[in-house]
């Protein structure tokens, strides 16, 4: 059972109802589109095969490719008989081993491109060992530090859709396809950047629970397309139904934007090369760096009480922390200051600390990701001077909502975030207030709202955060001072090549950068150093939550 149940995911073998098949042609159908031939070239057992022919009885030709055998067979069944004068061809193919454009060039315009592709990744499918994939081969021509940390992983309709659009490149026809949302975006783009002759494209918000009991972000991409066509924008419609879209997104000045009204009325907020927004810290060993104090103890995630040098402890805000506006209720320890810093100095500077590490280093050399690799032992990534300026406006990136926080020291220490949040740092409450008044002021929310996909996996991310520029938004809102010059300037960083690659959280671009900066934000000594009571501030936290337990 178990093996059915791999092969069937590993196929993407999960048939389309008869009744969103009919949906779909008849959307099609309503545009005014009459196709000569018809081609789907993943068609399982046949439904968008029969649903087009009952459709479009008048076509000419009709193609189906499948690459199991026994849904060949069910298709065939399911076609033939019931339109015997149509000229129908159902193949067992390979759909990554076709000779595609042969295929294509044959048929007569105008042609339908349609079907129902395969919803696996091609990380899934060499997880489960599968050869179900085109030839290995870096997708998008991405950085080695961007393939290595998971942005090459890809969808394999991606793959798919990308083929069936440029068959259609500069040829009259429809590509009509179910897939997942953020697919269709990716499409899209790649047509967009790379030229492909489109007329137009609308994407249909898709039920997949109630057609596929799947819960994912799924919609129906249909794409016009002929030999003039020059469309950079897609209409969204709210169902397969639904007569007019509620926005539409495209491509604009070499960008995706996810509302193209919204952004044209402010891209003129749009700042280029700026970083002051961060992503935290990562370690990816929250058993080991991630403490919490129980009855006066430190303890770590493996239960074990830990005694260790209080110089290297930071109070801890995680996502779940900031939505729910909580105060550090966990530590994190801190083996470095900088990316360039090595932790081994903490043999001299705090030996209670490198020797815990050192107890734990079967867990910590065996974190799995490549960043890790060719740095100095117990290394973490994203710190720098800014993961300890002492205030700070910060946000969750795994909840899907713009709300920011405002975080002020806790007992005297600076609050550290986790690689899940985004921060911007702050050296006063004065400069913290006023940040937090213009990225949460209404046009700050509408330009950053232009560019947000709310379905993608981490829509926000530190690359959108760093897209607005704080002066420009300051002298709109009237707020020009030092104090926004100051923010502006931390925005405007220098960053020595090639000596740290950015780095990637899942399919994210958030950037983990080295704080080797020509304009970095410069803490005062006095905010460096740490306070000469910091054991007994930690003990009077725990003392408070012993307290507060009685």
């Amino acid at each position: 059972m178990r093996d059915q149940k791999q092969r069937k995911a590993e196929f993407g073998d999960f048939q389309t109802p008869i009744r969103l098949a009919r949906e779909v042609c008849s959307l099609i159908a309503r545009t005014g589109f009459r196709p000569a031939s018809i081609l789907e070239p993943t068609c399982g057992t046949g439904s968008f095969l029969k649903a087009s022919l009952e459709t479009f009885p008048d076509v000419s030709r009709v193609l189906g490719f499948e690459i199991n055998p026994h849904h060949v067979l069910q298709a065939q069944y399911a076609v033939a008989p019931a339109f015997p004068h149509a000229s129908i061809e159902v193949h067992q193919s390979d759909f990554f081993l076709t000779s595609w454009s042969e295929i294509v060039e044959a048929l007569p315009e105008p042609i339908l491109v349609i079907g129902n592709p395969p919803w696996v990744t091609n990380a899934a499918l060499s997880t489960w060992g599968s050869n179900n994939l085109p030839k290995k081969s870096n997708l998008d021509n991405l950085p080695g530090i961007d393939a290595l940390t998971g942005k090459s992983n890809f969808d394999i309709s991606e793959w798919m859709l990308r083929k069936n659009i440029e068959w259609l490149n500069g040829k009259n026809g429809i590509l009509a396809m179910l897939c997942k949302t953020t697919v269709a975006r990716k499409v899209l783009l790649y047509a967009w950047q790379n030229g492909l002759r489109i007329e137009s494209a609308s994407l249909y918000i898709l039920d997949a629970r109630e057609y596929f009991r799947a819960s994912v972000d799924a919609c129906l991409l249909v794409v016009r397309s002929n030999s003039t066509g020059n469309s950079k924008e897609c209409q969204v419609f709210p169902s397969l139904h639904a007569q007019r879209p509620d926005s539409s997104f495209g491509l604009q000045d070499g960008m995706l934007v996810a509302d193209v009204k919204s952004y044209l009325k402010w891209k003129d907020f749009t700042g280029i090369g700026l970083r002051g927004w961060r992503s935290g810290i990562k370690h990816d060993c929250s058993n080991v760096f991630e403490l919490r104090i129980e009855c006066g103890n430190l303890v770590n995630g493996l239960g074990e009480c830990v005694d260790i040098e209080p110089e290297v402890l930071f109070p801890l805000l995680k996502s779940s922390d900031l939505a729910a506006h909580r105060k550090p209720h966990r530590w994190m320890l801190v083996p470095q200051r900088s990316m360039r810093e090595d932790p081994s100095r903490l043999r001299l500077d705090a030996p209670k600390a490198w020797n815990y590490l050192t107890a734990h280093a079967h867990l910590l050399d065996g974190r799995k990701s490549s960043i890790y690799r060719n740095r100095p032992r117990f290394s973490v990534f994203g710190v720098g001077p800014y993961s300890f300026a002492p205030w700070k406006i910060a946000l969750s990136g795994l909840y899907k909502k713009l709300e920011f926080v405002q975080v002020p020291p806790f007992l005297e220490r600076p609050v550290v975030f986790d690689d899940t949040c985004y921060f911007f740092p702050c050296q006063s409450e004065e400069e913290c207030n006023l940040l937090y008044e213009l990225v949460t002021s209404e046009p700050a929310r509408e330009f950053w709202s232009a560019f947000i996909f709310w379905d993608a996996k981490r829509p926000i991310t530190a690359q959108l955060l760093n897209s607005l520029d704080l002066m420009a938004l300051a002298r709109l809102l009237g707020k020009e001072c030092d104090r926004v010059r100051t923010l502006a300037e931390r925005q405007i960083v220098e960053y020595t090549e090639g000596v740290f690659q950015r780095l990637l959280f899942r399919e994210e671009t958030a950037d983990y950068e080295s704080d080797l900066v020509a304009n970095e934000l410069d803490l005062p000594a006095a905010q460096q150093a740490f306070p000469a009571d910091a054991a007994s501030l930690l003990l009077r936290f725990a003392q408070g939550k012993a307290s507060r337990r009685g």
